[in-house]
């Protein structure tokens, strides 16, 4: 297990809803009950920086997730753009490449600089949970899921992102290649009896955490439960049994 994180940090609920007073609600609601709010690129389209500047006044560190992928100035330039919201955790596409990676995280450094706020940590997307060896073979990646993962996870780390995002069934391989303090933000996270969705590769939170899961991002075992705050802290118990 990596070093201990408060259960309750390790998750990040993920707001899948346009809706800025549904997600504000949400967070409100989630306040001191899980360690930070996903808001991805639905959201973002949909409301831009006021909506998440909504959702930001509650409090709560956010993850913004839009995933960026394009040539490296312009990556840089969307970095730039977005340095001012500090959010707490940033996504781009590993397989936009080594250039890409490297601008991304200098820019993200600079930009806090500039602005005397903490850089967010960049972290890459490897492949999507959705996404399984049939979706890559379609799209042309001859490598099996865990190679590609592996390929791109070890490539992340020399390029000087803080992290990656990857599937559940991928951490101890991520963990292998890379180095303790790079840190593994995993979806694709179900409690026991949960319904999987969309998600083709998942695991249990406690199954994540053992595994070397630093951040945990689960949406709808939170979101649609009745009471989200008590979903949200009978998984963070579990967390610490």
């Amino acid at each position: 297990m990596t070093s201990f994180i408060p259960p309750h940090e390790r998750i990040f609920c993920a707001l899948d809803t346009v809706d800025v007073g549904e997600a504000v609600s949400l967070a409100d609601k989630l306040r001191g009950v899980v360690g930070g709010i996903k808001l991805g690129l639905e959201f973002f389209c949909a409301n831009g920086a006021d909506g998440y500047k909504r959702v930001h006044e509650m409090g709560l560190p956010i993850f913004l997730d839009l995933k960026f992928h394009d040539i490296p100035n312009t990556v840089a330039g969307a970095i730039r753009a977005v340095a001012p919201l500090a959010p707490h955790i940033l996504t781009i596409h590993t397989q936009g490449g080594p250039e890409m990676m490297r601008r991304a995280s200098e820019t993200a450094r600079e930009e806090a600089g500039k602005l005397g706020i903490s850089p967010p940590a960049v972290v890459g997307v490897t492949i999507l949970t959705s996404l399984d060896e049939t979706d890559l073979d379609a799209i042309g990646v001859s490598d099996s899921v865990p190679g590609q993962v592996g390929r791109l996870a070890a490539l992340a780390t020399k390029c000087g992102l803080d992290g990656m995002v990857c599937s559940p069934k991928e951490i101890e391989l991520a963990r292998s290649v890379t180095n303790a303090d790079f840190k593994l933000i995993v979806p694709g996270i179900r409690p026991a009896g949960a319904a999987i969705g969309d998600q083709k590769r998942v695991m249990t939170p406690i199954e994540a955490v053992n595994a070397g899961a630093d951040v945990l991002v689960i949406g709808r075992p939170i979101t649609q439960a009745v009471d989200p705050a008590a979903a949200a802290q009978a998984i963070a118990t579990q967390l610490s049994l």
